[in-house]
């Protein structure tokens, strides 16, 4: 059976590895030129993506290539300096956890998949039939027995097949935004922070890196007018929202014209009753985006390619059958990470002056309290945070033989 896959960057590589070990044959189209090493943002990877990292025999680079990031210092805005043992958290919220940059992520991805998948760069998917005939930007067209989407929360594929980006997104109130910067602070396995009612900012570093990243958080009360590929609206955006900020933000906007990568984005879910539509399905951010850096989406993405692979091989690559099985077995955990997203959006930029006198107070409880009565505390509390650990990965038989389905 004939795959074609858009987006390499995480979920789209993920499920060439396991698709092409399961017999398929399979083409990935990128929209950039080449992979993308622009710098990128640190993401989380749980026990669940953890575990399939060691299936996949990635595992010792993707912890040879972990941030370290370890200690948390926050400066808030009335003037009180809060400090943070980054293990303690993460120790309590994962048994198995790295954070790692995503372009290094998606390089360590690619590299162990060029090899048995098709990669095709600098292209992108303009057209796609009933019968799975596709077109392209620059390519030839071509058929194939199935099309996937995993090029991320705007995607293409999405709109192609399912309709407007509108009609299935859902702003939960904040703004991201990341960049690259020269290290100033030097820092080293630490991150550095200010925060205030509406905005937190904040800057790490890791010994590999040869720069540093910044990272801002912000809230308004109505959505902001911008199209996700106006760079030069999205950092005029966010000079206005920071302007008059002390510390460390006016370094940082300062490097703004000479970043080499920049990323600006709303935290938004994406809220679809399903994911397929005819030989068509989405993965990862394009199918079921909690919110960019509050829900574990990257996590879940490895997780849904997983499981998608091994429905489609379970089922002989009936996709009439291992689509709605698909959707079955990754439905509960999509529904609990968009849950554990709005109450972390709202926990991670302070609404309100009450709301940033608790982080100051929950931060210091932490600090006090040892991983395992802190992590007992957390699955008392019921707030999800330990959702990704929750997840069992279902052992996927050796497959059956793969037919083109009509």
């Amino acid at each position: 059976m004939r795959v074609l896959i858009s987006g390499a960057s995480i979920a789209g590589p993920v499920l060439a590895y396991w698709l092409t070990r399961y017999g398929f044959t399979v083409t990935v189209v990128e929209r950039a030129p080449a992979l993308r090493k622009a710098g990128g943002h640190a993401v989380d990877l749980f026990r669940p993506a953890m575990d399939i990292a060691e299936r996949m025999g990635v595992v010792d680079q993707v912890v040879a290539r972990k941030t370290g990031t370890e200690h948390l210092t926050l400066h808030t805005e009335d003037g009180a300096r809060v400090d943070l043992e980054l293990r303690r958290v993460l120790g309590a919220i994962s048994d198995r956890h790295v954070e790692i940059m995503r372009d290094d992520l998606s390089e360590i991805l690619y590299e162990a998949t060029r090899h048995d998948a098709e990669y095709v760069f600098d292209d992108s998917i303009t057209s796609i039939s009933a019968d799975g005939e596709v077109t392209f930007e620059r390519g030839e067209p071509g058929r194939y027995d199935l099309v996937i989407g995993a090029d991320g929360l705007h995607s293409n594929v999405r709109r192609l097949v399912f309709g407007p980006e509108s009609r299935f997104t859902h702003w939960i109130g904040a703004y991201l935004a990341v960049l690259s910067v020269p290290n100033f602070l030097e820092l080293d396995n630490h991150m550095e922070g200010v925060a205030g009612v509406g905005w937190m900012a904040a800057m790490y570093g890791a010994a590999h890196l040869g720069d540093a990243r910044a990272g801002f958080f912000f809230r308004t009360p109505e959505p902001l007018d911008y199209h996700h590929r106006d760079v030069a609206r999205q950092k005029e955006l966010l000079r206005e929202r920071f302007a008059g900020v002390g510390g460390l933000v006016p370094r940082i906007l300062a490097e703004l014209e000479r970043t080499p990568a920049f990323y600006f984005d709303s935290i938004t879910q994406l809220r679809l009753d399903t994911w397929s539509r005819g030989r068509v399905t989405l993965v990862g951010d394009a199918g079921h985006c909690p919110g960019p850096a509050v829900g574990g989406s990257t996590s879940l993405a490895v997780v849904g390619a997983y499981v998608l692979a091994g429905e489609l091989a379970a089922h002989g690559g009936d996709h009439t059958r291992a689509f709605p099985a698909y959707e079955a077995e990754i439905g509960a955990y999509v529904r609990r990470s968009r849950t554990f997203a709005i109450g972390a959006a709202r926990r991670i930029v302070p609404g309100s002056r009450f709301d940033l006198w608790a982080l100051k107070q929950g931060v210091r409880l932490v600090n006090r309290l040892p991983v395992g009565l802190t992590r007992a505390v957390l699955k008392a509390g019921g707030n999800g945070a330990r959702l990704h650990d929750s997840v069992a990965l279902k052992d996927y038989a050796a497959p059956r033989e793969t037919t083109s389905h009509p």
